[in-house]
Order: structure tokens, then C-alpha cells, then sequence
């Protein structure tokens, strides 16, 4: 009988040969992963983070502009994103945070061994392995993972690599923070500082809890999860994330029930450069900045970028005072944008009065090739007759009103003249003892009408000129306020002063008051008496001190001067004005406190200027005049409780107020340029009112001249900061000189019940 032939292999000797084969494999496996994972370190995949890279990453900050008082008024960013420490996060968003996207983050060190076992081996289907400090790695060092699986295995162990770096590097809270800054929430909104403001118009630390677990909900996928586009689909998504804080006890089921009932409420608000407040300060600070970045660099000798590095620029803007400043512009042009088009209805060619067709043309022509259609079809090689023909064709288009956007279609050209009908202001505010600006409005509004009205708007001041000829003459002649000058007919021959023809200064009322003081003079705003003082002090050094006040145009020795025939802006005229209420002692505007780089170091502080320009006694003497302005003159509407029926011409009136107020009207070119100038004892703020082409303008004095186009903007802003306790705006009186030497208190002004004053017009005598 055959023997059966045992085919079973040896059991002790095959089982140590597979367990050799084991082995080997497995240390050749850990050698291979730990070589993979050296070479990776090594950047023999491409590069990784250095040391420095991981201390500075690229985050490409939004650059903040800050107020005197704190609030961010503005931002220069391509994108939206700013930097927030640990301490600035709310409670409930870290929570919310840990509890949906990494449960365990303080217990692991940049990797969750448990959760990468959990993934590999239900192929990620109950959850990703990600860790807070690995999704950080991937937001700052190499963005969106690669769908080619060889490639994507590589950009994971990197992330390993780079997540346990981070965490030997920060803290866990500077990683929380970190990751909170670089995640982009869409909208243009990188980091939840941007985020809260967009999607809450408010700062995180103001966030509540449900809006807390919306942000976080939106870390997900925040394309999906938009609550502008997808509110349920972001409903759901918050109340998957109250639920997580539920289950790790951060809140009750009560609390967690009561917040997913709630609706999604949002208060969108995109930020742009053209939009907010401050806007033509932002845009007059950025055009400052270039021409800094220019002059100072890095320590490294690498250029500053205002729209990536992060600075935070401090400002002598009061973001309080600014809102008050624009509210007031926008209340008193609205209202005097209403009257402005019901004179011009009947007008063929309106806004222009008085101008031919050839000039009407000229202004249409220079419009149309200052705008930004002639600029883009002048790059497509197109021919002037082609950009014209393009201004002719209607097309839809959103216009500004007064009443907000609207949607309609016209031709370009008629937009232009459309337009050309909006009275623009200027306003700006400063302490003149510090040289502060707290306050600046260039416009109506920036997004639709760019031009600056305060830094770089030039227009003809008219009687607001006239305490610079007052001064001198004070300086010059030894004069008081209460010395007396006949107010008569006056003629400076030709010849004299370099006048090529006779020249006779007239009242606009064609009144003669025969013997006025100087403090009456200025306060009806007497043109006699403005062109007798600059007849005998020389135009020469009334343009002399004018300069010493800080005006930077360029003015001509003539005595036409002495009406206000000069162009200044508003900017140069508060600074002037400031010098009278700061005792003689010029100070430069100063708009600047400090830029500090991203880590907090100051890197830039102006230091202040000034000068001497009067002494304390004749600054005194000029306020005393520019009071009596206010008493009895063009600015005693001021202190009026109304009577009369043309009080709806003043925005906000009756005004009341009792305090010791300077101020000057001015009004020129038939009407073209309104102006007041006001100061009490710690602030000076000056206005100007006009369209934006000299021929566009009020037919009369009615709502033209200075006292009703300008003076109301003041009032209003005023009645506004006066309002407000906390900005201690000065009711006192201006501070008197120890032995005052000049004689000021010359009468005393009668109490005035109502006024209907028309200051002096000036528009005859425009050189």
C-alpha cells in the first residue's frame, strides 16, 4: 500500500520565514515613510517654509486707517483682510470653532492620530482628519489641494510637516487666531475681522452667538455656504454647528433649540474705496502715502505696500465729527439742491447762466474728455469722432440722486450735464492750538463725484478774504477795531498799485453809510472800507501775510485782492483762520499721528509745524472783529429764533446759539462760490458751496450768497458736535490777552431779534 505523501510545510520554519518577511517590509516601510517624509522636510518636493516664513507668513493685511478716537474709518487692501490677536475673538466663535472643525485641538500637536486612523479606514466617509493646525498649513503655504493622487499624498505629508512646525512655533491660541485671519468668507472678505464687517457691519468681538456659528459654519466652504446667496443652505449649515456645542457641552439643549430657531439676519455692507465715511479723506491720505512709500522704505531697503503689509495709519480725524461734518453737507445740499433746480427750470441751458453757446460747448467738450469712456475708447485707438458719436447713443446706467441709486438710460453726453447740475460742498474742521483736522467732507458724495473740494479744489474766496486786508492794516497802521473810516465813493487811479485803469469799488447795495469802525466795516462786509485799508497798507503786504497764514496760491499785488478775487481752498483757508484763534501762531494742518507696521512698531511720526505770524493782541483784535460778524452782521442768523419767510432756507434752523462765535460769510461770482468761515476758542471749520463749473450757479442772492449756501452746513454741524458731550467742544470765550494794548470793546452790540443781512456781492469786481 502506497504511503500518502505529506504536502503540509514545516509550521515552525515557514511561519519565522514570514515573520522575517514581515518585519523587513515593515522597517523598509518605516524607512521609506520616514525618508519620505525627511526629503519632503527637505524640500526635495519643492520648497517648504523656512523658520523666518513660518515666523512672517504672507498674509497679505489690509492696511487700517484709524481714527483719533479708535474706529478703523477705512481700509486700502486688494484683499480684505485684517489681523486679529487671540484676546480680540469672541468666546462663542472659538468654540463654535473647536467643537466643529477640530474637537481634539488642544489635545494633539498639529497631527490627530486618532482621526487620520478613523479616516483611512472608512476612506473618509464619517469625516475628514484635518486638524485646525493642518487646514492653517494649507490656507498659508500652498492653497488648494491637487486632485492628481501622487501629488496630493505629497501636499498631505507637507502639511504634517509644516502643522507640527506651527505648533512647536505658536501657542495654540496664536494658531486659532492665525487661522481665524487667513480664511477667506467670500464677498472679498479674508479673515473674520473683515467677515463680521461685512456680513454684520459690526467688529468680532461684537458678534453674538448664532452669528458666531454662521462664520464658522462658513469655514466649510464658504462659496456654499454664502448667507447673501444660500440663507437656508447657511441656516443648516449654524445649526449643525450649535449642534457640536451642544454635544461638547458648551451649551445647553435649551440655548442650542432657541438659537436654531432664530432667522439669519444680516447687515450686508461690502467695503469699498469709494464707499463709507471719510471717503475723500481716504482717497486725499492714499495719494499722501505714495509719495511717503517713495521717500521711506523697509528696513530691509524692500518697497512698503499699503495694500498687503498691514499698517495701521493713525489720523487726527474724529470719526464722531466726521459722521456730523457729513450729515450736515448732505442734509443742507439736499435741501438746497431742491431750490437749485426749481430756479433752473425755465433756464434752456441750465446749470449755465449767462454763457454762450460756444462756452457752454467748450465746458461739455473738456467733461467728455475728462471721463474715464473717453480715456478707455482713446486706448482702443478709436478717433475723436467715434468717442464722440459714443456720447450720443443712450445706454442704461445708474445715476446719484439725492433720493438714492436709480436705474434709467440717457446718453452719456446728457448724463454729463446731468451732473453738471449737483451743487458740491466742502467742509473741513481743525483745533487750531494743535493743528488736528477732525473733520473732512471734499463732496456729496465720492463714489459718483471724485473731485476734492478741500484739499484740491481752488475757488475764489469773495469777502472771507477780507480779515487778511484787516489784519494787515491792524499790523501795519496801528489800527483798532473801534478806529473809524468813512464808507464813501473811493476811486484808486490808474497807476498806483499797478492798476492799468481807474478803479472804483462799490457797495452792492449802492449804500454809503458815511463814518462805520472797522468792526462795523467787516461785519456788513463794507467793500469801501476792504479797498480804502488795502489802499493804504499796499496789496504787496496784505499777499505778504497772507502767505504767513499758510495760503499757498499764488496771489497777485492788486487791489482787487481786498474783494476776495483769489482762488484758495478750503484746507489753506482753515489753517489761516486757525492762526487767528491760536493767538497769532500759524500751526500746519496735520492729518497724521503715526503709521505703525503690522507687529505694532511705530515706523513714521510727523512732527508738527508752526510759526509766529501775529502777535497775540492784533490775532485778538481780528476776533473781535470776526465776532461782530456774528452779532450784527451776515452771521447773526446765527443767534435768530426765526420769523420771516425765508427761514426754510436754513437747514436745521433756528441754530440758538449763545456762545462767543468768529465767522465770515463770503459770496462770489455772481453766486458761483458761497462760503463761511466759523471759529470758537478749540475749533475752526470753513465751508464752501458751488457747482462744479463757476457758470452753473444761483441767479440771486437768495440762496447764492454765502450766509444761506454755506452758513446753514456750519450751523448744522455744530448744533451736531455741540450735541455730543464727549468732544468738549468749546462754548467759552476766546482767551484775552494779558494787557491787551489794542482797543477792541469799541460798543456794545445791540441784541438782535432776526435778520434777513445780505452781505456785500463781489462779483463786479473779479480782476
Amino acid at each position: 500500500m502506497a504511503t500518502k505523501k505529506n504536502n503540509q510545510p514545516n509550521s515552525t520554519k515557514d511561519i519565522n520565514y514570514y515573520k522575517k518577511k514581515f518585519w523587513r517590509f515593515f522597517v523598509y516601510f518605516l524607512l521609506g515613510i520616514l525618508a519620505f517624509f525627511l526629503f519632503a522636510s527637505w524640500g526635495l518636493f519643492g520648497s517648504m517654509p523656512s523658520f523666518e516664513d513660518l515666523e512672517n507668513p504672507d498674509s497679505n493685511l489690509a492696511t487700517e486707517i484709524i481714527s483719533s478716537d479708535g474706529v478703523v474709518i477705512g481700509k486700502y487692501f486688494k484683499t480684505n483682510r485684517s489681523q486679529l490677536k487671540y484676546s480680540d475673538l469672541p468666546k462663542s466663535l472659538v468654540e463654535a470653532l473647536v467643537a466643529t472643525e477640530d474637537a481634539r485641538f488642544y489635545e494633539h500637536s498639529g497631527i490627530d492620530g486618532r482621526g487620520t486612523l478613523r479616516a483611512v479606514f472608512t476612506l473618509g466617509t464619517n469625516g475628514g482628519a484635518s486638524t485646525l493646525t493642518q487646514q492653517l498649513a494649507k490656507q498659508l503655504f500652498h492653497g488648494e489641494g491637487s486632485k492628481f493622487l501622487p501629488f496630493r499624498i505629497v501636499q498631505k505629508i507637507k502639511e504634517w510637516i509644516i502643522a507640527i512646525r506651527l505648533e512647536r512655533q505658536y501657542t495654540k491660541n496664536e494658531i486659532l487666531a492665525m487661522y481665524c485671519n487667513v480664511y477667506d468668507f467670500g464677498n472679498y472678505s479674508v479673515g473674520v475681522s473683515s467677515a463680521a464687517q461685512t456680513y454684520f457691519s459690526k467688529d468680532p468681538k461684537d458678534l453674538t452667538m448664532d452669528e458666531s456659528a454662521i462664520l464658522v459654519g462658513m469655514f466649510k466652504n464658504s462659496g456654499l455656504y454664502n448667507p447673501v446667496r444660500n440663507p437656508q443652505g447657511v441656516k443648516n449649515r449654524r445649526n449643525v454647528v450649535l449642534g457640536q456645542m451642544e454635544k461638547a457641552k458648551m451649551i445647553s439643549t435649551a440655548e442650542k433649540e432657541r438659537l436654531q430657531a432664530l432667522p439669519i439676519a444680516l447687515k450686508f455692507k461690502l467695503e469699498s474705496h469709494r464707499e463709507g465715511t471719510a471717503t475723500y479723506f481716504r482717497e486725499y491720505l492714499r495719494d499722501y502715502m505714495k509719495k511717503w512709500m517713495a521717500e521711506n522704505k523697509k528696513p530691509d531697503g524692500s518697497d512698503y505696500d499699503i495694500y498687503k503689509d498691514g499698517l495701521k495709519i493713525y489720523t487726527t480725524i474724529d470719526s464722531r465729527m466726521q459722521q456730523y461734518a457729513e450729515e450736515a453737507v448732505s442734509a443742507h445740499m439736499k435741501n438746497l439742491q431742491q431750490q437749485f433746480t426749481i430756479e433752473q427750470k425755465n433756464n434752456k441751458n441750465a446749470p449755465f447762466v449767462n454763457i454762450t453757446q460756444a462756452e457752454t460747448d467748450r465746458i461739455m467738450m473738456q467733461a467728455m474728455k475728462n471721463s474715464t469712456r473717453w480715456a478707455i475708447m482713446k486706448d482702443l485707438d478709436k478717433s475723436e469722432d467715434d468717442i464722440i458719436a459714443s456720447f450720443k447713443v443712450k445706454t442704461q446706467m445708474r445715476i446719484f440722486t439725492w433720493k438714492g441709486e436709480r436705474d434709467t438710460i440717457m446718453t452719456p453726453l446728457d448724463s454729463i450735464r446731468y451732473y453738471k447740475h449737483f451743487l458740491q460742498s466742502g467742509l473741513m474742521a481743525m483745533e487750531p492750538q494743535t493743528g488736528n483736522i477732525k473733520a473732512w467732507v471734499g463732496g456729496i458724495n465720492y463714489k459718483y463725484f471724485q473731485y476734492d473740494h478741500v484739499g484740491q479744489g481752488a475757488r475764489q474766496v469773495g469777502s472771507t478774504f477780507k480779515p487778511f486786508v484787516y489784519a494787515t492794516a491792524i499790523e501795519e497802521l496801528n489800527m483798532s477795531p473801534c478806529d473809524s473810516i468813512l464808507d464813501g465813493p473811493f476811486m484808486i487811479h490808474k497807476g498806483r498799485h499797478h492798476v492799468t485803469e481807474d478803479w472804483e469799488p462799490r457797495n452792492s447795495d449802492n449804500r454809503y453809510r458815511g463814518m462805520v469802525t472797522l468792526k462795523q466795516g467787516l461785519a456788513n462786509s463794507i467793500n469801501t472800507v476792504s479797498a480804502k485799508l488795502i489802499d493804504r497798507v499796499g496789496p504787496e503786504a496784505v499777499v505778504e501775510l497772507t502767505h504767513k497764514l499758510g495760503v499757498k496760491t499764488e496771489i497777485p499785488a492788486q487791489p482787487s485782492i481786498a474783494l476776495g478775487a483769489v482762488d484758495i481752498t478750503v484746507e489753506d483757508m482753515v489753517a489761516a483762520y486757525s492762526t487767528f484763534a491760536n493767538q497769532g501762531v500759524y500751526v500746519k494742518p496735520q492729518f497724521l499721528s503715526r503709521i505703525e507696521n503690522k507687529s505694532g512698531e511705530v515706523i513714521y511720526e510727523p512732527i508738527p509745524e508752526s510759526h509766529d505770524v501775529l502777535n497775540k493782541d492784533i490775532a485778538f483784535a481780528v476776533i473781535k472783529l470776526l465776532q461782530g460778524v456774528t452779532e450784527t452782521g451776515s452771521g447773526a442768523r446765527l443767534r435768530t429764533q426765526g420769523g420771516g419767510s425765508g427761514d426754510n432756507r436754513w437747514t436745521g434752523y433756528p441754530y440758538m446759539f449763545k456762545n462767543p462765535i468768529a465767522g465770515k460769510t463770503g459770496t462770489t461770482q455772481n453766486q458761483s462760490d458761497g462760503w463761511f468761515m466759523g471759529m470758537v476758542p478749540n475749533l475752526v471749520t470753513g465751508v464752501w458751496v458751488g457747482c462744479e463749473d463757476r457758470s452753473a450757479r444761483f441767479k440771486s442772492l437768495t440762496y447764492g450768497q454765502g450766509a444761506t449756501a454755506a452758513l446753514p452746513v456750519w450751523a448744522y454741524f455744530m448744533k451736531l458736535c455741540y450735541a455730543d458731550k464727549n468732544l468738549q467742544i468749546s462754548k467759552s470765550e476766546f482767551e484775552r490777552p494779558a494787557n491787551l494794548s489794542i482797543k477792541v470793546d469799541c460798543y456794545s452790540a445791540p441784541k438782535v431779534k432776526d435778520t434777513t443781512t445780505t452781505e456785500q456781492n463781489t462779483d463786479e469786481f473779479e480782476l
